[in-house]
């Protein structure tokens, strides 16, 4: 009997030969096989759809059911047994694979970490990446207002990114929002197509050059930092970045940015805490300065932290013990 196959077909040859030697009674003399019937013929008996017959050497068809009961009854047991070779193959690599598995592997050291130390090294290393940056710029950022005096050379360098089609994502903190010079240059990076948010909760400062240099802090002064390159470090550290990306808060910049004060005119904090020290209330004071209530609150955090102050009279009365006498500038001890 032929053993059964997976996946028989006929040809249309195959079928017309076939059907020719049913129509003749469904059989066929060996000599009325002619040459372009001898490969249908060889299909067929290997199939059992023909078989030969032994009184004069010809052949004869087979019921078709008869021969697909067979094969399919054969495939069926070829397919029980190929399931049970299935189930123990594992158990004959049993051996083997506990063996590949005690080997120690070495380690995959294809990530790179450098480090730099000196705010002088970090500063040309970062302005290195901020020239090769194409793609993406991801900066968290803690500590509470920037330097000043760098904010026009950043502002610089992220313009440069976004004009090479690259986007700029960054985190502050809320204290931000009521210092000057970096929600200005908030606003302007804003205006240029940047995109910063504010998060009231701890993060980490880390900034991220197209997913594939991390930039982190490597003590804790900021001194020194660490440039990551490995692929698995830079992929958790752009999670987390997005992670508190979400739960950051948008900001209308332009509202935050205050014009820097003309000459002879004190800054907005100390305004603030001149009027409060007169005894006016923050809605009064807010309404006096042209400041929203928000900007005002946030000046009188950071003057309750500097006085250590709980309340707005207790601020308005330690801001005017400060004074050093008639005349004198509210709030300059705000400056030391």
């Amino acid at each position: 009997m032929p053993e059964p196959r997976a996946g028989v077909r006929l040809s249309e040859a195959d079928r017309a030969f076939y059907l020719a030697v049913l129509g003749s009674g469904g059989s066929i003399r060996k000599d009325e096989v002619g040459p372009a019937d001898e490969a249908p013929l060889a299909v067929l008996l290997d199939l059992g759809l023909v078989v030969p017959r032994v009184e004069d050497g010809g052949y004869a068809t087979v019921n078709p059911r008869a021969v697909t009961g067979r094969i399919a009854a054969g495939l069926r047991a070829a397919g029980s047994r190929l399931l049970a070779e299935a189930d123990e193959t594992p158990a004959r690599f049993a051996e083997l694979s506990r063996a590949y598995d005690a080997v120690p592997r070495r380690a995959d050291r294809s990530g790179k970490v450098a480090h730099a130390h000196g705010f002088g090294a970090i500063r040309h290393r970062l302005a290195q990446l901020d020239t090769e940056c194409r793609e993406e710029l991801l900066m968290a950022q803690p500590g509470g207002p920037r330097p000043a005096e760098g904010l026009p050379d950043a502002l610089k360098r992220l313009r440069q990114i976004v004009e090479g089609g690259g986007t700029v994502r960054g985190l502050y903190e809320p204290s931000v929002r009521t210092d000057g010079p970096t929600a200005g240059f908030a606003a302007a990076a804003t205006g240029i197509g940047c995109r910063y948010r504010v998060l009231a909760e701890p993060f980490r400062r880390v900034l991220v050059y197209d997913r594939r240099v991390a930039v982190i802090p490597a003590s804790g002064d900021n001194s020194s930092a660490a440039f990551v390159e490995d692929p698995a470090v830079v992929a958790f550290l752009v999670e987390a970045f997005e992670r508190d990306w979400q739960r950051a808060e948008r900001v209308r910049w332009t509202d935050c940015a205050e014009p820097a004060p003309r000459p002879g005119q004190r800054p907005p904090h100390e305004q603030v805490g001149r009027l409060l020290a007169q005894g006016l209330t923050q809605r009064a004071v807010a309404t006096r300065l042209g400041l929203s209530e928000r900007t005002v609150a946030g000046h009188i955090a950071r003057l309750r932290e500097l006085y250590d102050a709980e309340t707005l009279f207790q601020l308005g009365w330690q801001i005017r013990a400060a004074q050093p006498g008639p005349g004198a500038d509210a709030g300059r001890e705000v400056e030391r």
